[in-house]
């Protein structure tokens, strides 16, 4: 199937003609139903800012936070003058 598209990005908005399996369809319409959307380019907006939120920029787990917190409040750093030399990296 060939979807006709257009994304909002940032203040411009690109055109983009894709094809998609059967499959592929399905879920960008599941998309567009659960969230009252008005057309698939709305559904792909969605699914790709979920994607970048995820897959792009995730965010850092709050005890991995806490965890380096209690790390530098212990003093468990080292420091290192050339970093690339101390690990051996080319």
């Amino acid at each position: 199937m060939q979807l006709c598209s257009t994304i909002s990005a940032g203040d411009c908005m690109v055109k983009s003609i894709i094809d998609l399996s059967e499959r592929e369809s399905r879920i960008v319409n599941i998309v567009k139903a659960k969230y009252g959307l008005k057309d698939k380019s709305q559904a792909l907006s969605i699914i790709l800012k979920r994607y970048e939120e995820c897959e792009l920029e995730p965010q850092l787990r709050p005890e991995f936070v806490k965890e380096i917190e209690e790390a530098r409040q212990n003093g468990k750093f080292v420091k290192v003058k050339d970093f690339a030399a101390e690990f051996k990296i080319e």
